[in-house]
């Protein structure tokens, strides 16, 4: 597939409206019932709604910007439930205002060719979205969660069918807009959009999460027919599991690296010297070379998260901190006299480098 911004015919620098505006135009131009039995113009009425989906979603257009588009895609595709999955008829129906199709707008069949009004799935069940918090060793190893959650199952009571919708769970609405004749969709406010009433009872779920490793901020795992239960077919809801990082008191996370700070005395820092480095696998030693300087970063390879999905892991930053002393004795003080004697400690200007 080609690049979000390529197939809306979009910069980088454009703003929702823009967004807007350009998958209006594409999702016009290639609507299936406009092209009937016209397979290319349909992948490209898809492709239009998925960049759409992207980049009017200001999360996931700064993490597309950053990795770029195939590693973005790859990383999507992957499995154990992380997708970016959308649906086509929603988006549409989102920027239109109508039923997925163009009979809702314009009159005619449905966006994959069917005669007649679509209607929504009320025997699906509610998807359900919930975020757990994760520690960094949790991230590193990857751990199972075991949660608890409150969602609609079905119960003994028969469901009756909505007599304001008429099972539909929604009602619509004509309206005229520069477009023409509109329909604007929304849930039934009757029956909360489910279809009917009666025939569900709130309950309490543990549910076994087994979240893998490597996850960060913002990844998101759907485990499917766990949301709110069907009251009158299978088809239940998800429940969407998002994962929050916890601020780690040692270690700072950036991408899959890790940096920690290494506070050195001025002798380690001139002589050299050996140290254990705490990692998220365990202390680790490392050579701390001689004449080192503050600020100056040592690398640990493949000490940091592994990449999710992947079989790559970052790397482990140290920093080095010389530590001066503010306060030294009498003995101390002779000994700096003489290497002050022994050193070349002429002082030097440079220009600032701010690049």
């Amino acid at each position: 597939m080609r690049d979000y911004y390529d197939i809306l015919n979009v910069d980088k620098n454009a703003n929702d409206n823009d967004i807007k505006k350009a998958y209006r135009k594409v999702a016009m131009k290639y609507h299936p019932d406009k092209n009937p039995g016209d397979k290319a113009s349909e992948e490209k009425f898809k492709e239009a709604a998925e960049a759409y989906s992207v980049l009017s979603d200001q999360e996931k257009k700064n993490r597309y910007d950053q990795m770029g588009h195939q590693q973005y895609q790859q990383f999507g595709s992957q499995g154990q439930g992380f997708s970016g999955g959308i649906n086509v008829e929603d988006i549409f129906n989102s920027v239109f205002g109508g039923g997925g199709s163009f009979s809702d707008i314009f009159g005619g069949g449905d966006i994959f060719g069917n005669r007649g009004s679509r209607q929504r799935n009320s025997s699906r069940g509610n998807d359900l979205k919930i975020t757990i918090t994760l520690s960094l060793e949790e991230i590193f190893e990857g751990t199972t969660k075991t949660i608890k959650i409150k969602r609609w199952e079905k119960s003994s009571e028969q469901p009756v069918k909505c007599s304001k919708c008429n099972g539909s769970g929604e009602v619509r609405y004509v309206q005229k807009s520069f477009l023409g004749q509109v329909v604007n969709v929304q849930p039934c406010s009757s029956c909360s959009g489910v279809g009917y009433s009666g025939g569900r009872i709130q309950k309490t779920a543990e549910i076994k999460i087994n979240v893998p490793f490597g996850v960060g901020e913002g990844n998101f795992m759907t485990l499917e027919g766990e949301g709110d239960k069907s009251i009158t077919g299978n088809h239940n809801g998800n429940l969407i599991v998002y994962f929050k990082e916890k601020n780690h008191d040692l270690f700072t996370r950036s991408s899959n690296d890790i940096y920690i700070d290494c506070f050195l005395s001025y002798v380690d820092a001139v002589l050299g010297t050996d140290i254990k480095v705490p990692t998220l696998s365990g202390f680790v030693k490392m050579k701390v070379p001689g004449g080192i300087s503050n600020g100056q970063l040592l690398r640990l390879k493949n000490k940091g998260i592994n990449e999710l999905n992947r079989h790559r892991s970052g790397d482990q930053y140290v920093r080095m901190n010389i530590i001066i002393p503010s306060k030294i004795n009498n003995k101390t003080k002779s000994i700096l006299e003489d290497l002050r004697l022994n050193l070349d400690s002429e002082t030097e200007f440079k220009k600032i480098n701010n690049e």
